[in-house]
């Protein structure tokens, strides 16, 4: 009986047993060490500052169109008799080069006839001149005082005289209508489109074509307002500008001249237009190997030269938060400092007065950055003697560096 009591209340007994070993191990366990929690240290790469002396170039673009250009028109009508074979669309012409003829036999013998009436104008006048001679013998016998001018034949002399000056005026403008059957070219240029054809009957006013002037090329350049400021000179002829664009596969730049400003603001983009001139676009008057001409109708990006200004630092736009700069002291702590960007542009801003050469400025973007906090320097040794590694950019820039020394 004792015995299967024991037998039953052998579990019960395993229980305490183990609930007891337990409440000692609780009741004697050490507290553990308590450590101070660690944040990390961030990493940054940064640049060493370099003040150099720089021309603060502005960025624009525009399309190359011709400074002068014409509408080709009749002056006198008639059917046209022969077309130029450079008087198509694309055909280059020299200044006075004879693009078309109109029939001219119409204005051949209105010349004629005015010669005709010339003569006899000439004719009438030098009988005139006898008769008032004549005239002239008859009243020098007359006691009654001055002869009158009706005797003397003056007013008849003058009237000759205005018959001939009307016959030369005839004259003139029938060697003028001939001449003008002749279309010649106004100046050196390449035909943009031609509107007529051989045969073709045309009136005084018809258009015959348009002609561009490949003398010298414009090109309209807008800017914002404020970028005026760093100019040189807006009227200056010698602000350069450099324009380029992609042709046959590759990028070709050509040099021109800032010549004026168009002096208003644009109502619909609040821009400034500077208009900038590309002498013998299209090299008729000298060539350069290698170098493909400006055709009309191109669209260039430019840039134009600014001010030179000293003591400027160039680094990449996306350094600068809020006008301000991280800057790593030697002993790697971060101070946050206000910096004077005197102008950005697409890649880069310029800063003047607010860094000295040899200090370096964080590349890395840092969430919460602010001033007193430690970094470590990309590429520097750590505490254990081994480099941190080097990102792909900090890389590519150390092996460009390596390659301008």
């Amino acid at each position: 009986m004792i015995k299967t009591i024991l037998r039953r209340l052998t579990p019960l007994y395993i229980l305490v047993f183990f609930g007891v070993a337990a409440w000692l191990l609780i009741s004697t366990k050490e507290a553990p060490e308590q450590k101070e929690e660690q944040k990390p240290i961030p990493i940054v790469d940064v640049v060493k500052v370099e003040q150099k002396t720089v021309s603060l170039n502005l960025p624009s673009y525009g399309v190359v169109n011709p400074k002068n250009k014409t509408q080709l028109v009749t002056e006198v009508q008639g059917r046209l008799l022969t077309i130029s074979a450079n008087f198509v669309a694309g055909g280059v012409v020299k200044k006075g080069e004879q693009l078309a003829v109109i029939e001219p036999s119409d204005y051949e013998a209105d010349l004629n006839q005015a010669q005709a009436s010339l003569a006899q104008a000439q004719a009438a006048l030098e009988e005139e001149i006898a008769r008032g001679e004549v005239a002239k013998n008859d009243w020098k016998g007359y006691d009654g005082g001055l002869p009158p001018e009706l005797g003397l034949r003056l007013p008849q002399l003058k009237k000759e005289q205005a018959n001939v000056k009307f016959a030369q005026a005839s004259l003139a403008r029938a060697k003028r209508n001939l001449e003008r059957t002749v279309i010649r070219a106004p100046f050196e240029g390449i035909i943009k489109t031609r509107s007529v054809d051989l045969g073709q009957y045309v009136t005084l006013g018809t258009n015959l074509g348009e002609l561009y002037d490949t003398r010298i090329a414009e090109i309209r350049l807008p800017l914002a307002n404020n970028d005026l400021a760093y100019l040189e000179s807006v009227d200056n002829p010698d602000t350069e500008v450099t324009l380029s664009a992609s042709l046959a596969g590759k990028t070709v730049t050509w040099t021109g001249n800032i010549i004026r400003s168009e002096g208003v603001i644009d109502a619909e983009n609040r821009m400034v237009y500077l208009v900038a001139e590309i002498k013998d676009p299209y090299q008729r008057k000298s060539s350069t190997e290698g170098q493909l001409p400006l055709k009309y109708g191109s669209f260039v990006t430019a840039v134009i030269k600014g001010r030179t200004v000293d003591g400027i630092v160039q680094l990449p736009r996306h350094i600068v938060r809020n006008g301000q700069v991280a800057v790593i002291s030697a002993d790697n702590i971060i101070e946050v400092r206000e910096v004077n960007v005197v102008r950005t542009d697409v890649n880069s801003v310029y800063i003047k007065d607010s860094l000295q050469d040899g200090e370096r400025v964080s590349l890395t973007k840092l969430t919460n950055v602010s001033s007193g906090q430690l970094v470590k320097i990309l590429g520097e040794a750590n505490e254990n003697g081994t480099n941190l590694p080097e990102t792909d950019i900090a890389k590519e820039r150390r092996l460009a560096a390596a390659g301008d020394q």
